[in-house]
């Protein structure tokens, strides 16, 4: 019986520690998964964000733009080859969520770009944004700093610390 509580506890153990590494926000019809960015390196100045946003809604969104008290200059960008050559551009129209899709903000696409930081994310920050979508509203979220290095993320910024991105 003893081994049968143990693995019980070790499964509900290991369920919390899932529950609070993934963290989800929702507005209206739509579901933002794992706000995250990495830590910069000493004096960098610019830091990217990523996310899943899924739109479960029947009407298309759009995410407008993202404030948040980190910086006064958040920016929405894609990275997209072009004639070969990888360009990154800033979408001043936002990001687009169509209805019943869902929308990655990664590495070498779209993404989130906090420009001139003054204080470099350092791993374990929590970064407090507002994202603020056309159709659904504000939500408030924060973007969990992860390792410089990526670590267990997904995506790498690492050719983007200590630049200021051109384009």
């Amino acid at each position: 019986m003893n081994i049968i509580k143990t693995i019980g506890l070790t499964i509900a153990a290991g369920l919390l520690a899932t529950a609070a590494l993934a963290h989800e926000y929702k507005v209206g019809e739509l579901e933002i998964v794992h706000p995250a960015s990495r830590a910069m390196v000493p004096g960098a100045a610019v830091g990217g964000g990523f996310m899943e946003i899924t739109n479960h809604g029947k009407a298309d969104d759009t995410l407008v733009s993202i404030t948040s008290p980190a910086t006064p200059d958040v920016q929405l960008h894609e990275m997209a080859v072009t004639d070969g050559v990888m360009k990154m551009r800033q979408l001043k129209d936002g990001i687009p969520v169509p209805a019943g899709k869902t929308v990655e903000l990664k590495k070498g696409g779209l993404h989130v770009m906090f420009m001139d930081v003054k204080t470099p994310f350092k791993e374990g920050d929590k970064v407090p944004a507002v994202l603020h979508f056309q159709k659904a509203g504000d939500v408030k979220v924060e973007f969990q700093v992860g390792p410089a290095n990526g670590g267990e993320m997904k995506h790498d910024m690492k050719d983007m610390n200590g630049q200021k991105p051109k384009g």
